[in-house]
Order: C-alpha cells, then structure tokens, then sequence
C-alpha cells in the first residue's frame, strides 16, 4: 500500500511541474504569435484586405477553351464531317441531271458547300449545347475562372474550324462537276470563318435557349435543312415570302458571296458587302449565344 501511494506522489509531482513549466510562458507571446500569423495568411501588413486574384483575360481564355474543345470533339466530329461532305456533294450529283449551268449551277455549288458549315457549327453545336445544359455540364464551366464569352467563342471556332477541309472539298466538286471556274476560290479563305462564326452562334443561342436537349435537337435539324433548302435552292425560284426568309438565314450572304465569285468577273464591291453583312450577323449570333449561355448557367 505504502509503495503504491509513493507512485501516485511521483506521478502527482510531475504533472504539477509539467504544468508549471507550461504556464511560465507568457500569456502575451502566445496571443502575439497567433495574431501575427493570422495577419500574414488573411491581410496585408497595412491591414488592408488581401487582393483577389486578377480576372482572367477574353483571349488567352479564349485559347485555352479553343483547344480544349478542338482535341475533344477531334474524335467523334471527324466522321460527322465525312457525312456532311458526302451529303452535301450527293446533293450537288442529284441536282446536276436538272441544273444545266448559269445561276442555277452558281447558287447549288455555293449552297452545297455552305451547307457543310450549317451542318456542323449550326446542327452539331445546337446539339452538343443543348445535351451539355441538360447533363449539368454548364455547372462545370461556371466554376471555370473564364469570361462566358470565351466559352462560347471557343466552342464555336473548335465546331467551325471542322468545316474547313469539307467546305474546301465540296467547293472544289461542284465546279469540277458544273465547269465553273476555280480562280476565285480563295474567298473561302473569309467565307468559312464568317458563315461558321454566324452559323455557330445561332447553333449555340439554339440550344442554350431550348427548354429540353430533344428539342434543341430539333432545332439544330431545322436549322440545317433551312440552310439546305434556302441556301441551295436559286433565289429566283424561291416564292415571295420564302425568299424573305431567306434573307434572314445567317448562311444566306455566305452564299451570295461564294456564288458570285465564279463570274468570269466578279462584282467584288458586292462580295465584299455580303461579307461584311455576314460579319455582322455573326457577331449579333454570337453575342445572342453569349448572353444565352449566362442565362442558362445560372439557372
């Protein structure tokens, strides 16, 4: 019994000194060492609050969500733009046994290879936004620190810039298959990206905007055959109020500017206007997608 409350004395003793050398130190030193540390992590030295990170900037942004989207969609858009390619040079094949030449020939080979970029930056682009609104993806770029302009910009070029080697070789086809000239095919060179940039932002506006990924679906359908039907189709042969229409589709002045090109001399002052109006409704298209994307990723 003795030996047992010796140990307890022991232990007691040392827990009282443990506890005294705890306590010696002061109370000040503790309370300043926190405080400092607290001050380094949170604020500044001058107690003004910590800065924020500086705000991503549109075009490296732009870039970043570029090539994201290109090596994403590199894979399963490739054999899409094979069918548009094939659709788009059947068409101009079917049409050739009742088109002789002239306009009529003019309006199928540009409509057939704008056709293309309807097909891809407007049919496929209405439904990735659409399927990616209904998946909850939208989620995962608004916790990305870029501008939704850049999202928006970045998925239509990555779309468009697929149009290209399709475009160039339905262009090519037709005036093989029509003998129109190929001198002036190089105004593909500012066709593609404005009729692509149009069309894309019409696409993107279509399917942020649809209630349901089935219908942004039907829209991107919709929106493609109008582009077949009007865009192919001569002018002239259009009546009254579907020529209106016409007028309206953002593809249309692509078109107009394409198919006078392969005039033995083209109006150029003219081809230069309907590019620029393509130009214009591109940007309208794309701000319309862009405010559409901020609505829906808010939601």
């Amino acid at each position: 019994m003795s030996s047992r409350f010796a140990s307890d004395a022991r232990t007691y003793a040392r827990t009282e000194q443990e506890q005294h050398q705890v306590s010696i130190v002061p109370a000040e030193a503790v309370s300043g060492r926190v405080s400092t540390a607290a001050e380094t992590v949170n604020e500044p030295a001058d107690g003004a609050p910590a800065p924020l990170a500086p705000r991503a900037r549109l075009l490296p942004s732009l870039a970043a969500v570029y090539r994201a989207q290109l090596s994403r969609a590199r894979v399963a858009r490739i054999p899409l733009l094979f069918v548009a390619t094939f659709q788009s040079v059947g068409i101009m094949i079917l049409m050739r046994g009742v088109v002789d030449g002239g306009d009529e020939a003019r309006a199928v080979v540009a409509g057939s290879s704008v056709l293309v970029v309807a097909f891809v930056a407007l049919n496929l682009l209405a439904q990735y936004f659409g399927q990616l609104r209904a998946s909850g993806g939208l989620d995962h770029y608004a916790t990305l620190p870029v501008p939704p302009a850049a999202v928006v910009l970045g998925a239509a070029g990555a779309y468009a810039s697929f149009t290209v080697p399709g475009t160039a070789v339905t262009a090519v086809a037709g005036s093989v298959l029509f003998q129109l000239p190929l001198t002036h095919l190089w105004v593909l060179v500012a066709v593609i990206p404005l009729s692509g940039a149009a069309l894309a932002g019409l696409g993107a506006a279509l399917g942020l905007l649809a209630p349901r990924q089935e219908l942004a679906t039907l829209l991107g359908q919709l929106g493609m055959s109008a582009a077949l039907l009007l865009g192919v189709l001569p002018a002239d042969r259009l009546p009254g109020p579907i020529g209106y229409a016409r007028d309206l589709l953002p593809s249309t002045y692509g078109v107009e500017a394409l198919a006078r090109t392969f005039d033995a001399r083209p109006d150029w002052p003219v081809v230069a206007f309907d590019l620029a109006v393509c130009a214009a409704v591109g940007v309208c298209s794309l701000a319309v997608a862009t405010w559409a994307y901020r609505r829906a990723a808010v939601r």
